[in-house]
């Protein structure tokens, strides 16, 4: 067990073990402690042109130095593939923000039809790219799971956390999303625009229904009963219109 470990925001974590000062993380430590890769560095090419994650495990006492490498591969989840189709389809474009190396980030954009991603980015960063897309883009929806996802997801107009991801990244969403299922993005994106139309209509019927009352009450043209069961009619098309937000059911590939 080692002791005295806590992340290094973007870069990994540190601790100690049998007193021996350590480092686990990305490529930025090898360069912040001017350290050389030496016979790992082919290693770390090929592995990383497979999209692999790199951690370095560097020591860092009197003799600081690097003592290993190691590789993992994230899957990609099911459904994801499906979700960025359909978010193409809806005419919303999507990039890819992860603080894993530019190999790795290639193979998964490219796995999911992605054309616009960025690597190697640092979680304050994240959130200055969606700052820079709600300048040049419009609006933003961010989706993440992790602690360094939290920036961004405050940031964008609308931020959306998986069930599983760090507390932080639960906090910092407007939406969180109870299944593992990338598609629930897309469906949450629907619901809401489906939502705001129902609003859209329910305020329109509610000043149509003014618009005829109040003048027909005033020159003295609406009995009052008339005019009570009106509004009442009015209230009850309202939550009815609403209801029927009800037989909302996931499209295609969403079913699935």
């Amino acid at each position: 067990p080692a002791q005295d470990v806590r992340a290094l925001p973007g870069r990994g974590l540190q601790g100690s073990w049998q007193g021996r000062p350590l480092l686990l993380g990305n490529a930025r430590l090898l360069a912040e402690r001017q350290l050389d890769a030496g016979p790992l560095a082919d290693a770390a090419r090929a592995w990383e042109d497979q999209g692999l994650t790199l951690s370095w495990l560097l020591e860092t006492g009197a003799q600081p130095r690097v003592l290993g490498l190691l590789a993992f591969g994230d899957e990609i989840r099911p459904g994801a593939a499906a979700a960025i189709a359909q978010l193409r389809h809806d005419g919303i474009d999507s990039w890819l923000l992860t603080g894993d190396n530019r190999g790795s980030a290639r193979q998964v954009a490219a796995a999911l039809g992605i054309a616009q991603w960025e690597a190697e980015v640092l979680p304050a960063d994240k959130a200055t790219v969606v700052a820079r897309l709600q300048a040049t883009q419009g609006g933003v929806a961010m989706v993440g799971d992790g602690l360094n996802d939290a920036p961004a997801l405050a940031a964008a107009e609308l931020g959306i956390a998986m069930g599983s991801g760090t507390a932080a990244a639960r906090h910092a969403a407007g939406i969180t999303l109870l299944q593992e299922d990338p598609r629930q993005v897309v469906a949450a994106l629907d619901i809401a625009r489906r939502t705001q139309r129902k609003i859209r209509q329910n305020l329109f019927w509610a000043f149509v229904y003014n618009v005829i009352g109040l003048p027909l009450a005033a020159f003295g043209l609406l009995d009052p009963v008339y005019a009570g069961a009106a509004m009442a009619f009015s209230s009850v098309s309202v939550l009815a219109n609403a209801l029927l937000l009800g037989r909302w059911r996931p499209s295609g590939d969403l079913s699935s």
